[in-house]
């Protein structure tokens, strides 16, 4: 695959994210969040106005910050794929 065509891929995975409507449980959010800022180069500190999801949203950051941004897009696909593939 192209870095054309993952960047492709992975911005279809953002819009069927956006374009959900129901609630996501809190993990798969903060793995959302995480590769999506890894994937992105949004190195921007979270801003929460609670401290506690602030310290969650840090950490997810930080179990990702050894992974590339390709690898990022695509973790973030795979995640999106197995959502939808298998909720219930």
């Amino acid at each position: 695959m192209t870095s054309e065509e993952l960047h492709k891929e992975f911005e279809d995975a953002v819009d069927r994210i956006n374009a959900h409507t129901e609630p996501f449980p809190a993990d798969f959010l903060l793995r959302l969040y995480a590769y999506y800022k890894k994937a992105t180069n949004d190195y921007g500190q979270p801003s929460s106005r609670k401290p506690i999801i602030n310290a969650f949203k840090t950490n997810a950051l930080f179990q990702v910050q050894n992974i590339s941004q390709d690898e990022a897009k695509r973790e973030y696909i795979n995640l999106v794929n197995n959502y939808f593939l298998y909720r219930k």
